[in-house]
């Protein structure tokens, strides 16, 4: 009967899917070993012979036989490497002087003590190696998204279970605050940490890691995937706003376009994902003005002075533009500042002249032609004094408008600060 529960529990494992089929052989044929060694003080003159399909094990006794006369204290007779000629012939009456026998071992006869040490033994070491299989592969998974089902909910985390039944830990500090998930539910999460603690694998994914929204972006996303645009930083308050600069390799691409989609249609499903959070697409620039200025964004600034020495950044904004700025919550200004790296200040642009004051080409829409403010803006003109700190020759060449547009533009701007 020990037997038989035996080779049970070596078929209960024989179609382990996180196990390969030699290191499954390999380790069987280590445990039945030892339980020889236990009984007879030596494995070498024994085959073993694992057979997966079966799912059950063979021992073989290999000994040569010799004559009658020398199973005595003459010769070095061991029982183990030898067999008289008068027994092997009650075996089988064939058998010559010389030969070697092969006898296939009962489990039975090693006792019930033995067969139950070797069950409980086999099944310790394929659960230990069942572990360790699974810790190496979601070892390499770090940083992958992962699709799991939702298996029990906690207060403070939920347990999934994936394809396999392999248990992962979503805490709650790695849920998005507006998550809700309950039995049965499918969630999507990056592997964020693995750990082995006391030989079990724990296997930690969120869903609030930068990371998760890096791998989304790659999956919505062909020229991120394929390496044409890249991803240079991401800054995320989770379930209230990100921001992601982006930047292309090859200047026919605009990589804010691309990650957005048409009307949308590729940062919508990212968006939805993350439980209607906002994503703030900005084209990376090494020009730190620049970048803070796109960061700010939708807000409009007057003016910026950094020190580079202390990493300090004074913003100064109209009033009506420093809500926009800071943003719901202060999470705008905040994630600028994860995202440039500077520590920006806010300062109201009341103490500046009125007359000193730019104003946006957009104000002058009912005076100048709509496609010459656009064109404008192509080279980065999209304020009053930006066009005229520039020259007439210098918009010409730029922006291809002929000079008496351009002059006809500048009188106009020039009448605003003379009034």
């Amino acid at each position: 009967m020990e037997a038989v529960n035996l080779i049970e529990s070596f078929s209960e494992f024989k179609d382990n899917k996180n196990i390969d089929r030699a290191t499954l052989m390999s380790i069987i044929e280590d445990v039945f070993r030892s339980m020889l060694i236990k009984k007879y003080g030596s494995d070498k003159n024994f085959d073993i012979i694992v057979n997966p399909d079966k799912g059950d094990v063979e021992i073989y006794k290999n000994r040569k036989i010799v004559d009658d006369e020398f199973a005595d204290d003459s010769f070095d007779y061991d029982e183990n490497k030898h067999i008289s000629f008068s027994a092997a012939q009650k075996i089988e009456p064939d058998f010559e002087i010389g030969e070697d026998l092969s006898e296939k071992v009962k489990l039975e006869d090693f006792g019930r003590r033995a067969v139950l040490s070797v069950r409980q033994n086999l099944v310790q070491k394929i659960l230990e190696l069942e572990k360790s299989e699974i810790y190496n592969k979601y070892k390499e998974k770090v940083g992958d998204i992962i699709t799991a089902e939702v298996y029990q909910v906690w207060k403070k985390e939920i347990m999934l279970m994936d394809d396999e039944g392999n248990e992962l830990l979503l805490p709650k500090t790695e849920q998005i605050p507006s998550d809700f998930f309950k039995k049965g539910d499918t969630v999507k999460a990056v592997v964020s940490k693995v750990d082995l603690k006391n030989g079990t694998p724990s296997i930690i994914v969120s869903r609030t890691s930068p990371v998760f929204l890096e791998r989304l972006f790659e999956n919505e996303v062909p020229e991120i995937f394929d390496g044409l645009i890249t991803i240079k930083k991401i800054v995320r308050e989770p379930g209230e706003r990100a921001k992601v600069a982006v930047e292309s390799y090859d200047d026919r691409i605009d990589p804010v376009g691309a990650c957005v989609g048409m009307k949308g249609s590729r940062i919508h499903g990212i968006v939805r994902e993350l439980k209607n959070e906002n994503i703030d697409v900005i084209n990376y620039t090494t020009n730190a003005q620049l970048l803070i200025q796109r960061t700010l964004s939708p807000a409009k600034i007057t003016s910026i002075k950094i020190d580079e020495d202390t990493k300090r950044a004074e913003v100064f904004l109209k009033p009506d533009q420093i809500s926009l700025a800071i943003g719901k919550g202060g999470f705008n200004i905040k994630l600028a500042g994860k995202l440039t790296g500077y520590e920006i200040d806010v300062f109201r642009d009341t103490d500046i002249d009125v007359e000193t004051e730019d104003v946006d080409l957009e104000e002058f829409s009912d005076e100048i032609d709509a496609d010459i403010i656009e064109q404008l803006k192509t080279i980065g003109c999209d304020t009053a004094k930006a066009v005229l700190e520039l020259s007439n020759e210098e918009l010409v060449r730029r922006t291809g408008i002929a000079e008496e547009a351009i002059q006809s533009v500048r009188d106009v701007l020039a009448s605003e600060f003379e009034d």
